[in-house]
């Protein structure tokens, strides 16, 4: 074994595993922030959809509460004249509907009885006890309440507030319910999220009589829901299939959409009575993070492989000029004494290190004596 050949060797490779044991290392911990990124994401998602939705309940319950509480409403919805009501509220109605996306707004009868729908005005008298649980709970315990359900235009966000007449007399309850799908292209506008709504097919057949048919077609479902309403339906379509909805539960997962990476949330939703009636699929385009996490693997790797090259250099530069040289003009110096020739003093001795300038003091001390004729 040789030295001279042996000893980079053994350099080089120990540079290059500790080089590449640290870009590996550091490749861990970008992967790990840029995971812990796309976490909190996925976390700032769902809570964009649980904070609208609150939100959109309590506005609704606020509306329903403030017209409740407007003394000509109560004596006219006391009187039970559903045409002078009518007249009433339709302006307020076409407002609510054109600046806050309110699409439902109904007068009930106690338990639950359809007394004037603003939005389909002649269709009234028809008991919603059966899959209008909240508006039974709201006359029941003259409370107002809020929440989600499934009514006859379809899904919607629902305040509702109990009416009293004029002495106070429990007389029924009003609603305004929120569209579902203006608040998800609302979402959209603001947060550049893509979004579905899903519906159970089952209870939409059976309650919501009033839905366009096209949307109750077989282009719609998915596996036991129904598509009700897509921001971009060919982005989610391969991101929420049958698979994904078929649990009905919480889930958030990464997967592509058109060549583009998207992370993906599952939001369950539930009517006031704790049933589920849907889940809300929510993708956010993740290619700025992936991609920033692809540039940092090319720059890691570049970095390694210039840290690698410069190291070995250094180590060849430094064997080869401080030591190895040195040494090949010391054991020619020496193998001439060996022979015994004439031997020069080594040049530049000075600037060697401390421990060869000792050898080649040595060297030129017995070159000394034999150009003098004593004994080495």
């Amino acid at each position: 074994m040789r030295f001279r050949d042996s000893a980079p060797r053994v350099l080089i490779a120990a540079i290059v595993l500790v080089v590449a044991a640290m870009a590996l290392l550091s490749n861990r911990l970008f992967s790990g922030m840029t995971s812990a990124v796309e976490t909190d994401q996925l976390a700032l998602m769902r809570a964009v959809i649980d904070f609208n939705v609150k939100g959109a309940e309590n506005r609704a319950l606020a509306r329903a509460e403030l017209i409740a509480g407007l003394p000509n409403i109560r004596e006219i919805f006391a009187a039970r004249d559903r045409e002078k009501l009518l007249a009433e509220m339709r302006e307020v109605f076409a407002v609510q509907k054109e600046r806050h996306a309110v699409d439902q707004a109904q007068f009930h009868l106690p338990p639950a009885i359809s007394f004037l729908r603003l939005q389909a005005p002649t269709q009234f008298g028809d008991d919603l006890s059966l899959f209008r649980p909240m508006v039974v709970t709201v006359n029941r315990e003259q409370s107002s309440r809020k929440g989600l359900a499934i009514a006859r235009t379809g899904p919607a966000i629902f305040g509702v507030a109990p009416v009293f007449d004029l002495e106070n007399k429990h007389i029924g309850s009003f609603e305004f319910g929120v569209d579902f799908g203006s608040m998800l292209d609302g979402l959209k506008v603001a947060y550049n999220f893509d979004l579905a709504l899903f519906i159970l097919e089952e209870p939409l057949r059976e309650f919501a009589k009033g839905v366009k048919p096209e949307v109750l077609s077989e282009h719609n479902r998915v596996g036991k829901y129904i598509k009700f309403h897509s921001t971009n339906w060919d982005v989610m379509k391969p991101l929420a299939t049958e698979g994904d909805l078929a649990a009905g539960v919480d889930a958030q997962y990464a997967r592509e959409s058109r060549g583009v990476p998207y992370g993906v949330i599952l939001v369950p939703l539930r009517n006031a009575a704790g049933e589920a009636i849907g889940m809300i699929a929510v993708a956010r385009d993740f290619s700025q993070t992936r991609a920033a996490a692809r540039r940092s693997l090319v720059w890691q790797a570049l970095l390694a492989v210039f840290a690698i090259v410069l190291l070995a250099l250094i180590v060849l530069v430094t064997l080869r000029g401080l030591l190895l040289r040195p040494l090949d003009r010391m054991n020619e110096g020496f193998a001439r004494l060996a022979a015994g020739r004439p031997a020069e003093p080594i040049e530049n001795a000075e600037e060697l290190c401390a421990e060869l300038r000792q050898l080649a003091e040595s060297h030129d001390r017995l070159a000394a004596r034999r150009g003098t004729g004593g004994e080495p």
